[in-house]
Formats: structure tokens, C-alpha cells, sequence
């Protein structure tokens, strides 16, 4: 593994706390983006409204509330984010933090973001989805696994 910044998908979740301390373990010191992926523009998903004939008018979706939802998301990403890299620096990388918006999927927005900072590697926690943990990987991680171009460091939670 090259001296290259490693990706470190962070969601505040003990697993990935976990996950942070392993890595810095088994890579050792050095440059890290730890990245918590964000949903962007979720107060306009037709999903968040309601279903049209079956609670009456359909709804409408006020521009400037439905902005304020995507600052507030980001905002809470990105502060997310700082704390992620504060642990990261604490374990001995030289981390940053950065909130980015899901293009598609998590998976497929940290595989993009790994190719585009040419990471030298990317760390996952790996959360227990019940009894089939112990047979597969979540869907995320299994996903970077297939699509990244770089090695992936899956951690299980503690």
C-alpha cells in the first residue's frame, strides 16, 4: 500500500469510531479524509410527501423550508465530519474532514470520491444487519469492495 491518503467513510457511529482506531493500527500515521456522505435535497424526495389520492390535496414543498432542511443537513454533515477527523488526529493521522453530497448511493459516492483524491486506500465499519452478518458484508461495503480501484479496509463494530 503506497504512502497515499487514505478514505475513511465516517457516520459518527461507534462501529465507525472503531473502525477509525483500527486503521490507524494497522496503516499507521498518515494523510486521511474522513468523509461523512450526506442525502441532499431529501425535503423534495417524493418519498417525504404524501402518497397523491390517499391523504387528500398532494402536498407542496416550500423552496426556502425545503433549503433550510439541505443547509441543516449539511451543516450537520459537515460538523460530523470535523469530529471524525479530530478522532482520526487523535489516532495519529493527519486527517481533514469533508461532508459530500450522495450522488446515487454511499457506496458509490465514496467509490468516486477514493478515485478522485487518488486515496491510497478506503476504510469502512462494517454495521450488523442481524444473523446474516456473519455471512455477508453490509451492502455498502460490499459494494466499494466490487467497484473501488484501490484496497478496501472493512472493520467489523466492536
Amino acid at each position: 500500500m503506497s504512502d497515499a491518503q487514505i478514505l475513511i467513510g465516517f457516520d459518527g457511529t461507534p462501529t465507525a469510531e472503531h473502525a477509525i482506531r483500527e486503521a490507524a493500527t494497522l496503516l499507521g500515521a498518515r494523510r486521511a479524509l474522513v468523509v461523512t456522505v450526506w442525502e441532499a435535497g431529501q425535503a423534495f424526495s417524493p418519498l417525504n410527501l404524501p402518497i397523491s389520492g390517499m391523504e387528500g390535496a398532494p402536498a407542496t414543498v416550500d423552496i426556502r423550508t425545503g433549503l433550510a432542511v439541505d443547509q441543516a443537513a449539511y451543516a450537520s454533515a459537515h460538523q460530523l465530519a470535523t469530529w471524525g477527523a479530530r478522532l482520526a488526529s487523535e489516532h495519529g493521522f493527519d486527517a481533514t474532514g469533508h461532508a459530500v453530497a450522495d450522488d446515487v448511493t454511499v457506496a458509490d459516492t465514496l467509490v468516486r470520491l477514493a478515485a478522485e483524491v487518488g486515496a491510497g486506500a478506503v476504510v469502512l465499519g462494517a454495521h450488523r444487519h442481524g444473523k446474516l452478518s456473519k455471512l455477508l458484508l453490509g451492502s455498502t461495503s460490499s459494494s466499494v469492495i466490487q467497484h473501488a480501484d484501490c484496497p478496501v479496509v472493512v472493520v467489523r463494530g466492536e
